[in-house]
């Protein structure tokens, strides 16, 4: 049976194409917004706001201090820090002045910041001061030429201000100092207001960001994503949420971390293709935040992953207050599967709709989502949005076109792919093939072109809507003198999604509980790398040439032998 047209179930209103797109920048709709509706709200931050007749200022003057201190055209500047404004106002200065944004992870270790820092080539980063001194102490060691610092309350409002200054200020590390010949972001804008770089604004084919991803290998890259592709996604999920949401008035939360894609494309540029204020929360976990912000904004708009919506159902304030909810019409879930029972539970508590969604960075988030208000299929991730199309190959034989409920490899072909990976053209030539992305995921579609995802074809964990690369932990478990060998591997977790687990086997005659190897794993990973799960096992499955088989670790649970 063939694949019917997934156009069918597109909600009414949302075109099958939007082709052919403009030839426009973020850079560009953004101006446009500011001369048009200059005192329009463009950013709400923590009681403050920045309309976008500040924010076009404010990115004019970082462009030109950037241009004043030496980038050019293609550099890439790093960007170390939470959602706070001076990250968007930061990312439109360096369009502007023609270099790369390469958005960072701020959980990120010394080594792995090292690393991500040495991939992407930066010669300039911009971070939150509680970050400056880890820059620092790893900047010998990487291309760095110039660190640009700036503070948490730089856009809090008058009062909050000033509790920051005297209350946590010095005690928690926040203050603002820089060694020779960094900069301070502040004066950086303060001294250049009213001015613009002599240049001409990037082109949409001009690259425009850095993110980094796995890949199909495991290891970090930086998938290379151009100024159209940003709009490309921007229109099509604008497109997506059709009547629904009020264009130029309905707020979206920005509360998913901007180092990552989801955030970076999927939210921040389609607020501003659809002129949408953006309320920025700098940590995703801070409920209480997340409740102010709704009680205050109303926002209409609320991104998450499975994680996050279970944290926010289980918090008080769900029971005691659900009538401040009622303002939210679309709660979007990606980057890992569903836990059972969310969707009816979000849909009761706001009224309004609750839709899955699925992509990858190598897309440029060109996705697959439920119709906001048609038909959604448990266990499904929806349909491919205008211009994205998605089929099914034989995952032994790559020219083979599965048909209706067979599983393959699913592979995507939409107008915003990444150019490919920075410096890396065998990882680009084995994904990017005669215009297809081959994700890696293992899935199917059924007859009316709802896709399903069964596995990972590459071994990326998901926890939380965070990337882990397996074999990144299992070097960092390994190089326990303790252990003779180790495979990790993602697992079904009703909290997080998806969770880390660590099979591990001991050198003869050691011993050691899981608490003493999540301390190992801690001095050199991210929090969330480190494995939730822990089992100690005689042997790993291997391949007849020694291979671990990743896919063997979970048939092995029945024999572990688990050590608290």
């Amino acid at each position: 049976m063939a694949v019917q047209s997934p156009y069918n179930r597109y909600d009414k209103g949302v075109p099958r194409s939007l082709r052919p797109y403009p030839a426009r920048t973020l850079v560009d709709m953004v101006g446009k917004t500011a001369r048009e509706v200059p005192e329009s709200p463009a950013l709400f931050f923590m009681g403050s706001t920045l309309k976008y007749c500040d924010l076009e200022r404010q990115s004019d003057a970082f462009a030109f201090a950037l241009v004043e201190a030496g980038v050019r055209k293609g550099d890439r500047v790093a960007l170390l820090m939470p959602n706070v404004p001076q990250m968007i106002v930061s990312e439109l200065g360096i369009w502007k002045a023609g270099a790369v944004v390469v958005p960072l992870n701020p959980l990120y270790t010394s080594q792995e910041l090292e690393f991500a820092l040495n991939e992407c080539e930066a010669e300039i980063a911009v971070v939150l001061a509680l970050f400056y001194g880890k820059v620092k102490a790893i900047q010998p060691k990487t291309q760095l030429r110039r660190v640009i610092a700036t503070g948490i309350k730089e856009y809090l409002p008058p009062v909050k201000k000033l509790l920051f200054t005297l209350m946590k200020e010095k005690k928690e590390g926040h203050g603002v100092r820089v060694e020779s010949p960094d900069l301070l972001y502040s004066k950086m804008i303060r001294q250049n207001l009213g001015k613009k770089p002599s240049l001409s604004l990037p082109l949409p084919g001009d690259t425009a960001l850095f993110l980094f991803s796995g890949g199909t290998t495991g290891k970090p890259k930086c998938a290379v994503s151009s100024h159209d592709s940003l709009v490309m996604t921007g229109m099509q999920v604008s497109a997506w949420f059709g009547d629904v949401l009020i264009k130029g008035k309905d707020i979206f939360i920005l509360n998913m971390p901007l180092f990552h894609a989801y955030a970076q494309v999927g939210v921040m540029a389609t607020g501003f293709v659809g002129r949408h204020p953006l309320a920025l929360l700098a940590d995703p976990r801070n409920m209480d935040d997340l409740f102010e912000t709704i009680r205050n904004l109303k926002p209409a708009l609320l991104p998450g992953v499975p994680t996050f919506f279970n944290a926010m159902l289980r918090h008080a304030t769900v029971f005691g207050e659900k009538s401040i909810f009622g303002c939210l019409k679309i709660c979007v879930s990606s980057a890992g599967p569903l836990t059972p029972g969310i969707r009816e539970r979000i849909e009761q508590l706001t009224g309004g709709k609750f839709i899955n969604a699925y992509s990858l960075t190598e897309a440029t988030v060109a996705t697959v989502l439920e119709p906001v208000l048609g038909l959604k299929k448990a266990g499904a991730t929806g349909v491919p949005a205008p211009d994205v199309v998605v089929k099914i190959l034989d995952d032994q034989d790559e020219k083979t076109e599965l048909q209706v409920g067979e599983t393959g490899e699913v592979v995507i072909c939409a107008p915003q792919l990444m150019k490919g990976y920075w410096g890396r053209p065998e990882d680009t030539a084995a994904v990017l093939r005669n215009g297809w992305l081959y994700t890696g995921d293992i899935g199917y579609l059924d007859n009316e072109g709802y896709l399903y995802i069964v596995d990972r074809k590459k071994d990326v964990i998901k926890p939380g809507g965070f990337q882990v690369w397996p074999s990144e932990v299992e070097r960092v478990i390994c190089s326990h003198p303790y252990v003779l060998d180790a495979g990790v591997s993602g697992v079904f977790d009703d909290y997080q999604g998806e969770a880390v687990k660590a099979w591990v086997v001991l050198r003869e005659g050691r011993q050691m509980t899981k608490d003493e190897l999540r301390h190992w794993c801690r001095k050199e990973l991210a929090v969330f790398k480190v494995p939730k799960a822990v089992a100690f096992v005689d042997e790993l499955p291997k391949s007849p040439i020694g291979k671990l088989l990743r896919r063997k670790l979970h048939s092995i649970d029945e024999m572990v032998s688990e050590t608290s």
